[in-house]
């Protein structure tokens, strides 16, 4: 079926040519400049043919026929190229050269042939972008900015082959990618170290090579970065593509300026012999002085030589030595030129560094082991009790140490034409002149490992050694000093590094581990392409560089160590880990609970520093970090916290932000809220370290992989700009290691709290802050970095919560120095207790009751004590007390009602013996008769009120007895009230 296919394009092909001749009758003859000649793809039978395409179509007319063209397994040897008109192998001609199979491209004075630059993104920043590859002469620049550029190449290979060229990648804030496609856009199969390309030292050319399949192949150098500031990237470059695989090549390519092929049917060319130059595609070289296109040398100035010291003689005494910077183009002897420093005048050495002596005046060696000096005394030995420390630290400048390097790498070519990069001069080590104003200046020390002092050697502490140097710089460009570390020779990376002018100043840098390492400064005057020196006067200066615990170091001084338990012994002997040196007693000493060792500090207590407020140490003290328990008192309320609910480690990606290019980006943190070293968060950087193994990304053992309790890493979307996976780069570590939690006061250790950042109202619950410091400095946050994480009761959320910050600092910070988080959680309410639920009681039924448990609304608690079951207890019914109280009840208004009867009989009688009385006393001219107790004419014995029994009376007989009486004497009184009332009466 594929043989059909490419059969009737064939045929489409030829057709189409025939249809051209016969359009253009009448037009005028092609020449051979009007056409060229191109093959048809090969047919099942391992056939082609061989068509004229036109220049310009429709221009001119008679175009030669299609003609059957050679076998598809023809291609032509190295210094050959395919001369189409015969179809033959035909030698390149002097100047010129060919690879056979392989097209190169070296010569970069604009942009070759079939190469093009595609802007990619979002229609806005399409609208703010204008970036794109730049031809610098000998090299291929990539854009400057955060725009994504695609630098593009199709090529059709006939068999398998590879793509090789030679990169320049320093900084890792622009993303670089080289991939492949088909000719269906679609992307081939590559490994994740073929697609990501790694950094390269400053001023080094690193070479990649990618293996290509036969067919339609389309390269991809892609670049797009992502900038949070002002500063501006440190492009890719790029030079030296050549492609493997093709049949033939139909052109032979010209040796480029420099460059010369004696002889016809070259593979390459040659580079010219010193004090020559050759132009584009020169057979042979030709001397400088017989040159018309020399450009007129300059006068000479200071930036054209230097100065250097010779060892010391035997009379102590240095001879300065000046230098021209080779190659020379300056002229002497002609007016406005610099009068060049007669050499070997001498001077007074200086003293030599500390750890070496010197005995013959003449040199400065290292003490032997067990021995130190301050470079001006005779070595001696450490007094007993004490052991010499290891290391460097060069504070004068004679002569280069032996570990250290300097070099020149120019940013077009590998090096600065045999200049020295950084120059002696007695009391500090500057940069020198260069070549260029953009070349990199290099300085390099290399430290094999780390050997700790013997006591403190079995220590599992964080610091194997530390580096602090001292430098300046002043310049009136855009320099900048950069400090670098590669760790196990896997990769360089920028520690820090510091722009423009700086005052003198110290830094240093602490060894988490013990590797072999080597540090770098590289100096650069200018980020921008420039093969003059316009700034010379630029320096950077580095008066001193310590670097302590060097395995190969030498000693400048004694510390204090433990001595063996055994008597009259001297010999040092080394400490558990989380002992101390006790210096009274030359014993180790078990720090105290919940202290944590220093080990770069001296000898002492003082070595052991506290662990903040509800934190804890390890068991080696090397680490202080919180159990996730906190308990908490106000008044008569404890409150208990278990944040283990909430997860090892939590994770924040805020955002979208976008740049001012419209790069949408993400920030990412890793947060490990509590728990030892094994529980510490990994932020890993998956674009420029990708030769790293998934374990140990997950261990964070990558070169550019961080751990530690805070991290953050700068995610860009796969959409972000192009690229088709996430992209997770700029790793940083912003709290290490050093960890303290209360929850009051808002300020602890110099950190401080800012609850107004999270609004809350309610008070039952407070606010828990956990609160983390790094070890060292910065150079834009002088006290090191801190942490505020908030834990927040919200019964609302899951256990695992959401993290959150502060509206007014989206990044998480306002000062770029102090971090704050919100994590809201149910995990972060306190453990349940008894007081946390109430009692319900149900109603009697059958004889039973049941009790039952409900939490307080709102539950503000976690986990603790559980809910107890439902209870049921037997319960009398109420029918039967009811039954009893009515009875009772009827009982009661029965005898009331009897009472009322009874008294109210007794009331009516006496009120008829008081009508009585009345009656009596009111006869006219009778005066009443005497008071006399006996019974009344007319009154029964029945009637009687006061009834002799002889029986002893009841308790109602006694009550009903005094009433009477009562009731008699009162009307007694008022009779003869009456009674006497009336006789006044009469006698009125």
């Amino acid at each position: 079926m594929q043989s059909s296919v490419w059969l009737v394009a064939s045929c489409a092909l030829i057709l189409c040519a025939s249809r051209l001749i016969d359009g253009a009758r009448g037009q005028r003859q092609c020449s051979e400049l009007d056409y060229y000649y191109e093959y048809t793809e090969c047919d099942s039978t391992g056939s082609r043919w061989r068509v004229a395409i036109p220049q310009s179509p429709g221009a001119c007319t008679g175009l030669p026929e299609p003609v059957r063209g050679t076998e598809c397994t023809f291609s032509c040897k190295a210094g050959e190229f395919l001369e189409m008109s015969a179809q033959e192998c035909t030698q390149c001609a002097a100047g010129s050269y060919s690879l056979g199979s392989g097209i190169r491209f070296d010569q970069w004075d604009s942009m070759p042939a079939g190469f093009s630059s595609l802007l990619i993104g979002s229609p806005f920043s399409l609208f703010l972008c204008s970036s794109s590859w730049v031809p610098q002469g000998n090299y291929l620049e990539s854009n400057r900015d955060e725009c994504t550029v695609s630098l593009i190449y199709a090529v059709h290979l006939k068999k398998q082959g590879f793509v090789s060229f030679e990169y320049q990648y320093l900084d890792n804030n622009l993303l670089f990618e080289f991939f492949i496609q088909n000719d269906q856009c679609q992307e081939m199969d590559q490994f994740a170290d073929a697609k990501w390309l790694k950094l390269t030292n400053h001023g080094e050319w690193a070479t990649h090579t990618v293996n290509l399949k036969s067919g339609t192949n389309i390269l991809y150098w892609r670049t797009g970065g992502v900038l949070m500031g002002t500063k501006v990237v440190k492009p890719v470059l790029l030079k030296n593509i050549q492609i493997e695989g093709v049949a033939y090549t139909s052109e032979c390519f010209p040796c480029k300026p420099g460059m010369f092929s004696r002889a016809p049917g070259s593979s390459m060319c040659e580079p010219c012999p010193r004090d020559t130059y050759s132009g584009h595609g020169a057979s042979s070289c030709t001397p400088s002085e017989a040159s018309a296109v020399c450009k007129d040398r300059p006068p000479c100035s200071k930036k054209d030589y230097f100065q250097i010291h010779t060892a010391c003689d035997h009379e102590g005494k240095t001879q300065v030595i000046y230098k021209w910077i080779e190659p020379k183009i300056c002229l002497e002897g002609v007016p406005g030129a610099e009068t060049f420093p007669p050499s070997g005048e001498r001077e007074p050495c200086p003293p030599c560094n500390p750890g070496f002596y010197n005995n013959d005046m003449a040199t400065c060696s290292p003490c032997p082991p067990g021995t130190f000096s301050d470079g001006m005394k005779p070595c001696k030995q450490c007094p007993a009790g004490t052991e010499p420390t290891l290391g460097y630290e060069f504070k004068w400048w004679n002569i280069l140490p032996a570990n250290m390097k300097t070099s020149c790498f120019n940013v077009g070519n590998s090096k600065c034409d045999s200049m020295n990069g950084w120059e002696m001069a007695g009391d500090h080590i500057q940069s020198g002149a260069g070549s260029s104003d953009n070349d990199y200046l290099i300085l390099n020390i290399h430290i094999p490992g780390f050997k700790l002092p013997t006591s403190v050697s079995s220590r599992s502490g964080t610091e194997f050694g530390r580096i602090t140097f001292e430098f300046e710089t002043l310049c009136t460009a855009d320099c900048e000093l950069y400090f670098m570390m590669d760790v196990n020779r896997k990769s360089t990376t920028v520690v820090e590094s510091w722009e423009r002018t700086k005052a003198r100043q110290s830094y240093m840098h602490i060894m988490t581990k013990n590797a072999s390492v080597s540090y770098t400064w590289a100096f650069q005057r200018t980020n921008q392409p420039s093969d003059v020196r316009h700034y010379v006067n630029d320096v950077a200066r580095i008066y001193s560089i310590s670097v302590s615990n060097a395995v190969d170091g030498v000693s400048s001084g004694c510390r204090a160590c433990a001595l063996s338990t055994q008597p009259s012994s001297s010999t040092c002997v080394p400490c558990p880990p989380g002992h101390y040196i006790d210096t009274h007693t030359s014993q180790c000493t078990e720090c105290p609970r919940n202290t944590r060792l220093v080990s770069h500090t001296s000898p002492g207590p003082e070595a052991c520093r506290p662990c903040g407020p509800g934190s804890r140490s390890d068991k080696d003290h090397s680490l202080c970090y919180s159990d996730c328990h906190f308990t908490h008192t106000s008044g008569n309320v404890t409150l208990t916290f278990d944040f283990s609910l909430l997860g090892s480690v939590g994770t924040l990606m805020n955002g979208p932000s976008f740049t001012s290019k419209g790069t949408k980006y993400f920030h990412q943190f890793n947060i490990s809220l509590c728990g030892g070293q094994e529980q510490l968060a990994v932020c890993t950087d998956n674009v420029t370290d990708l030769s790293i193994t998934d374990t140990q990304t997950e261990k964070g053992e990558g070169a550019n992989s961080v751990k530690s309790f805070i991290c953050q890493s700068t995610v860009i979307p796969a959409s972000g700009r192009g690229f088709h996976t996430a992209l997770s780069s700029q790793s940083i570590n912003l709290l290490y290691i050093s960890n303290v939690f209360t929850h009051l006061p808002n300020t602890l250790d110099g950190i401080r709290a800012r609850p107004e950042l999270y609004p809350w109202t309610s008070k039952k619950v407070p606010d828990i802050n956990f609160y983390y410091r790094s070890l060292e400095a910065t150079s834009s946050c002088e006290s090191g970095r801190s942490a505020v994480v908030t834990l927040r009761c919200d019964p609302e959320k899951s256990t695992k919560g959401e993290l959150a910050v502060p509206s007014q600092c989206p990044a998480a910070t306002c000062d770029g120095c102090t971090f704050h988080f919100l994590w809201e959680s149910s995990g972060a309410c306190p453990t349940c207790t008894e007081k946390d639920y109430h009692q319900i009681e149900g109603v009697c039924k059958g004889g039973h009751q049941d009790l039952l448990y409900v939490w307080t609304e709102p539950k503000l608690c976690m986990g603790g004590v559980t809910l107890p079951e439902k209870k049921t207890l037997p319960c009398e019914g109420m029918e039967l007390w009811v039954r009893l109280g009515a009875g009772l009840g009827a009982f009661t208004a029965v005898l009331l009602v009897s009472l009322t009867c009874y008294f109210w009989k007794k009331n009516k009688r006496l009120e008829y013996k008081y009508s009585r009385l009345v009656m009596s006393a009111n006869k006219e001219c009778e005066m009443p008769g005497a008071d006399s107790c006996a019974v009344m004419e007319g009154e029964n014995e029945g009637d009687m009120e006061d009834e002799i029994v002889y029986t002893k009376p009841s308790l109602l007989g006694k009550l009903k007895a005094i009433a009477s009486k009562v009731r008699l004497a009162v009307l007694l009184l008022q009779f003869k009230k009456n009674k006497k009332n009336l006789q006044i009466g009469m006698q009125n």
